[in-house]
């Protein structure tokens, strides 16, 4: 019956409880209101121009299709070696809508899977934290930053359909961990397997890299290293062979490898220390307005989030894989924003736990933002 406050110690020692926020922190219907706009701000992309290298998915759709080649990724009759997921989605729908549509088609694919990550953010929210209005703020802050709202949540390239698939993987093989449910698992891998059929094999060492920070934990370990996980991670392991062996398309798999190491071959010394100076830089600014925000509410104001000790873990999680996971783009001589786009997820759940704990004049202010 003790009571800290209005807040029960029950809620301060349950393992999915939150701390609640006060009556001025953002309303569910404010929220709503700012991703239905965000999510209708896509619209008019469908119609717009070609922009940059666009026009390579639809080509190639339109080739597979011609020539019937389901398994090879075609431009111009020469292979291109890479997975056709996101040029079956193209065909399947071109087919449906005309052939006429065939960029307003890959453009909502795009969109689409923009906003299924937004959906699965606030799933994955909602499992962590129990708390559907944070959920609501977390997809929020994420269909809002601005490298996904004003250009790559929209562009007709395949990052957003692998982010989509690398984000859900990495969700759910954390929640498989934490509920010991081989149900879960199986999603995560069902995700990985689509997540490489979308684009490349860098979609394992995404979730290699998550599954390695979940081991440190030991009951999450004894789960992750049991014989049922052991099986289906062996399966998932040996999906790329398969493929390469079902495809027929020659040196596809060492296309992905050699395009891996490429990316790892410096230029020289200027160029590089250029990169590694100005990637954080350039991420800071893509990740606006929710993450200058929280480094100002964090920083300038003084004020730090009082997190629960059993979120703190969870954040640290987080925090740690997302940190892993984005230091080899950061330090690669050869990087691009769009490389770490199924991060931008696990970012958006960091920034807004930070402001939504740092206090309710921070989360109204951040929603004014947005």
């Amino acid at each position: 019956n003790v009571t800290l406050g209005y807040l029960p110690v029950s809620n301060l020692i349950s393992p999915d409880s939150s701390l609640p926020m006060e009556t001025n922190s953002p309303s569910n219907k404010h929220l709503w209101l700012i991703f239905a706009l965000a999510a209708a701000s896509f619209v008019p992309t469908l119609f717009f121009y070609y922009v940059g290298e666009e026009a390579i998915f639809p080509i190639s759709s339109m080739e597979m299709w011609h020539t019937q080649q389901w398994t090879q990724q075609l431009l111009y009759g020469q292979d291109v070696r890479h997975p056709p997921l996101y040029n079956w989605l193209i065909i399947a729908l071109s087919n449906l809508f005309g052939w006429a549509q065939v960029l307003e088609v890959a453009r909502g694919i795009t969109v689409s899977a923009t906003l299924l990550s937004a959906v699965a953010l606030a799933w994955f929210a909602q499992r962590l934290f129990r708390d559907k209005v944070f959920a609501l703020f977390t997809s929020v802050i994420y269909l809002t930053l601005a490298d996904v709202l004003l250009y790559r949540g929209w562009l007709a390239y395949v990052d957003p359909l692998f982010a989509l698939f690398v984000f859900t993987s990495i969700a759910a093989l954390m929640v498989a961990a934490r509920a010991q449910s081989t149900r879960w698992l199986l999603l995560a891998v069902l995700a990985l397997t689509l997540a490489f059929l979308s684009k490349a094999l860098t979609a394992y060492v995404f979730y290699g890299t998550a599954g390695f920070v979940l081991l440190w934990n030991r009951e999450q370990r004894k789960f992750l290293l049991g014989t049922p996980s052991l099986l289906i991670h062996v399966a998932a392991l040996a999906m790329p062979f398969v493929w390469f062996t079902l495809a027929g398309s020659q040196g596809q798999g060492g296309r992905m490898f050699g395009e891996i190491l490429a990316k790892l071959t410096a230029g020289g010394l200027l160029p590089y220390l250029k990169q590694v100076g100005l990637f954080p830089l350039e991420t800071l600014l893509r990740l606006s307005p929710a993450l200058p925000l929280a480094i100002y509410f964090l920083v300038r104001k003084r004020r730090h989030p009082w997190l629960p000790e059993t979120e703190t873990l969870i954040f640290k999680t987080l925090a740690v894989i997302t940190l892993l996971c984005y230091l080899p783009y950061w330090l690669s001589p050869h990087s691009s924003a769009r490389y770490i786009l199924p991060l931008y997820p696990l970012f958006a759940l960091l920034i807004a736990r930070l402001i939504w704990h740092t206090g309710e004049v921070a989360a109204e202010v951040t929603r004014r933002w947005l």
